[in-house]
């Protein structure tokens, strides 16, 4: 009786624990979003540095993506280093608006409408 007890019990273990660990599971879009996070902290810094009075716009923006996308675990970890990334990698590159910084500012904001865009028309319902 104790085996069958032991084999039972480790088929409900074995079923309740499933769903936990389908939330941290990687998305297609995962990659897409990881980077689009990193686009998002690099131009809450550039963007601030350069004198655009958005405050926290894009610190904003990628709260509402946290918010839509629900991630848990993991995938909320890696979206949230992404952003970090991003905002600490150009803050250690540029201390005042340059040229260059306009430029890298221009850049991300393409590519990261690019990035929504094509994961609206992919993914969206």
């Amino acid at each position: 009786m104790s085996t069958r007890f032991l084999a039972i019990f480790a088929l409900v273990l074995a079923c309740v624990s499933v769903p936990a660990r389908a939330q941290d599971v990687a998305a297609p879009f995962d990659g897409d979003l990881q980077r689009l996070a990193e686009i998002l902290g690099g131009l809450h810094y550039l963007r601030g540095i350069c004198g655009s009075n958005e405050g926290n716009k894009w610190r904003s923006e990628m709260q509402a993506l946290i918010d839509a996308e629900t991630p848990s675990g993991e995938r909320r970890t890696r979206m949230i280093a992404g952003f970090n990334r991003g905002y600490n990698g150009f803050q250690q590159t540029y201390r005042s608006c340059t040229p260059a910084a306009t430029v890298a500012i221009r850049r991300y904001i393409e590519e990261g409408s690019k990035i929504s865009r094509d994961l609206t028309a992919r993914y969206a319902n």
